[in-house]
């Protein structure tokens, strides 16, 4: 499956690329033409998350350009399942020396940071420190509440941030990953919190997105602005 996988992805990606030099400037006015970039952007993204950040593009639009000719194809049927098979096998090869290194910088992070002034550990091994106290009620797993949030890896890249949004959002507590729900709990309204998330709290070995790594501690500035009354949580719910 993975393989039929990158092979229409490729497919994809060659529909973008055919019959454009890589230095050649494409337009992006009509609405098809945004399309099909955006095609390719996220596809790109794509491939790239599963490794496959090394494809030649030439060798793309010529396989496209050969195709839409009907002209013979330069590798046979068999080459081209070796191939994609061992580009599929580099590329899991890729992932997990990146999910490990990954691992090993949120280990060393989480151990060096239990020992900063502040920052309180619990059982589960979420790590936060209170950065604004309120006296506040404290929400429960069945509560809505309403948010501000900033979300970095241990690096300090932001992959997602309400406040740069603008706007605050409304989840309900037992929604999110394991580590909000825990440091929610803990928090009362009006009370702004730094988390530093396991991996096992968070996404664990699975990548939800490009932005966040396998095996990644998150880190969040959290605010806790208001827990929603329940009544009308699920009427603007349903609207």
């Amino acid at each position: 499956m993975k393989q039929h996988r990158l092979a229409a992805a490729v497919a994809l990606v060659s529909l973008v690329l055919a019959g454009c030099d890589s230095q050649t400037s494409v337009e992006l006015k009509t609405p098809a033409q945004k399309a099909s970039y955006g095609i390719g952007l996220n596809m790109g993204k794509s491939l790239a998350q599963e490794g496959m950040d090394d494809l030649d593009s030439k060798a793309v639009a010529q396989g496209i350009e050969d195709a839409v000719g009907k002209k013979e194809q330069k590798i046979k049927d068999e080459e081209l399942v070796e191939a994609f098979a061992a580009l599929q096998k580099r590329a899991e090869e890729r992932l997990v020396k990146m999910s490990e290194e990954s691992a090993t910088a949120g280990k060393k992070f989480l151990e060096e940071n239990a020992k900063k002034a502040g920052v309180v550990t619990t059982a589960s091994g979420l790590q936060y420190e209170v950065v604004k106290k309120a006296d506040g009620p404290q929400p429960k797993p069945t509560d809505v509440v309403t948010v501000h949030y900033e979300g970095k890896l241990i690096d300090g890249k932001v992959f997602d941030s309400s406040v740069e949004r603008g706007s605050p959002i409304d989840l309900p507590v037992s929604g999110v990953i394991p580590g909000w729900v825990e440091g929610l709990q803990l928090m009362h309204v009006g009370e702004k919190y730094k988390l530093y998330i396991p991996a096992d709290l968070a996404y664990g070995a699975q990548s939800p997105s490009p932005m966040i790594p396998a095996n990644a501690v998150l880190v969040f500035d959290l605010e806790l602005l208001a827990i929603k009354d329940p009544a009308k949580a699920a009427a603007e719910a349903a609207q």
